[in-house]
């Protein structure tokens, strides 16, 4: 729980962040700037990227960086 609160104090709401790495099919490219809507209780930062998508990043297998 202490990593999650740790996520939900980096990326609150409205952070833009930048797509690093993502290991999924549907991930946007990488580079791809976006906006975190959320942190979800499973440490899911839930974000609406630029391009239109909304994927997830799971932390810790998908990095993003505040921009």
């Amino acid at each position: 729980m202490r990593n999650i609160q740790f996520l939900k104090d980096l990326y609150p709401a409205g952070t833009r962040v930048k797509l690093v790495e993502m290991n999924d099919i549907q991930a946007p490219p990488i580079g791809t700037l976006g906006t975190v809507m959320y942190v979800d209780d499973i440490g899911t930062i839930h974000i609406k990227w630029d391009n239109g998508s909304t994927l997830g990043a799971a932390y810790p297998e998908d990095r993003v960086t505040k921009i």
